[in-house]
């Protein structure tokens, strides 16, 4: 993400140049990276099925096959067949190709990397029978079933947990560094918020726990996503979201803002913001610009995002002062993973 300016209560109204200042170290201010999910207790490992088999989905099972403590025991999407859905998997135009092996066992089955994993067609999620395959945990990345109602149907099935890849209305939602320590085992169906409030939450919360927050305006540009038109077409809903992705950059609504208040209540109505969609396939940037009840230096503010990156919240988000740009961070697994700093034509104070 980017900090773009701070506006701190009681300073000047004329813009000034960034003044360095000697940094005293700053308090720690973000929970710690959380333990794993307790594991399957036949194999030692979790059992996971995944619903959705695509952007999101193939990137779910890419990162599975590259730990030792998940299996991934069926996918399920009921427009992909085995054959379809081993190439989906093993070529990837953002990602390059999958560095395993992938094959074709039947019209039911992959195997990847040694390991067979179920492939099932269902439409209706109460239909997938989660159970059999020993599916305890499942990853609902279809984008449809967002709600605790719906998402509930793979309980039919034998699913135990269900984490659902995108915001949900009424499903409580949680950032990993932010307030999955408020999680509870009774909460059987959870949403992990979408990757704009993935990226913007654990920055305002170390902003607004060192220098806290009055107000804020995020802006995102976005990569484009599959819901885009290549070209211009029918968008009912959103008449700018039908025109070509790769021709223009597209005014739109986010609701991450406001989702950072579900998973950080002293920001609730706090935050605003909007986004832009842009022509780039992967990485998206998040600009943040808000009034601190701290008066706070450009250093200070530096300071306090390097101490929570390479301390508290190490792995979740990151710092760099180099000059990078988004294909810099194609593969990265951190969930907010820059700080662009740059004191000569990024960082304003107001």
């Amino acid at each position: 993400s980017i900090f773009g300016a701070a506006v701190s209560t009681g300073s000047s109204s004329s813009l000034r140049k960034c003044n360095s200042r000697s940094i005293q170290p700053i308090k720690a201010t973000a929970t710690e990276i959380p333990p794993t999910v307790p594991k399957s207790r036949s194999s030692g490992k979790t059992k996971v099925g995944i619903n959705g088999f695509g952007r999101i989905g193939r990137l779910v099972l890419r990162v599975a096959t590259a730990r030792d403590d998940i299996d991934v025991v069926a996918v399920n999407d009921p427009f992909v067949d085995a054959k379809y859905m081993a190439y989906m998997f093993k070529y990837d135009s953002t990602h390059g190709n999958f560095k395993g092996t992938i094959r074709v066992v039947d019209d039911s089955t992959l195997e990847i990397n040694g390991k067979q994993i179920r492939v099932v067609s269902k439409r209706d999620p109460a239909e997938i029978p989660w159970a059999d395959y020993g599916a305890e945990y499942v990853v609902e990345s279809s984008g449809t079933f967002t709600t605790l109602a719906k998402a509930s149907a793979h309980m039919k099935g034998g699913a135990k947990k269900v984490v659902i890849s995108a915001p949900s209305a009424d499903a409580p939602m949680f950032v990993v560094g932010v307030n999955e320590k408020t999680y509870k085992p009774s909460m059987d169906i959870v949403s992990n918020a979408s990757c704009t409030t993935n990226c913007l939450a654990p920055l305002a919360k170390v902003v607004h726990e060192e220098f806290g927050i009055v107000e804020g305006l995020m802006t995102t540009v976005h990569a484009t996503t599959a819901t885009q038109k290549t070209v211009d077409g029918p968008s009912m809903k959103d008449w700018r979201g039908g025109r070509g992705a790769g021709q223009n950059i597209i005014p739109s609504s986010t609701g991450a803002a406001k989702a950072v208040g579900k998973v950080l209540p002293e920001l609730n109505g706090k935050l605003t913001g909007m986004a832009f969609r842009v022509p780039t396939p992967n990485v998206s940037v998040v600009d943040l610009t808000c009034r601190l009840q701290k008066s706070a230096s450009y250093e200070d503010v530096k300071a306090a995002i390097k101490y929570a990156a390479e301390g508290p919240l190490k792995g979740i988000l990151g710092y760099t002062d180099d000059d990078v740009v988004s294909n810099d961070f194609v593969g990265d697994s951190r969930y907010s993973p820059l700080f662009c700093t740059h004191p000569s034509h990024i960082c304003l104070s107001l």
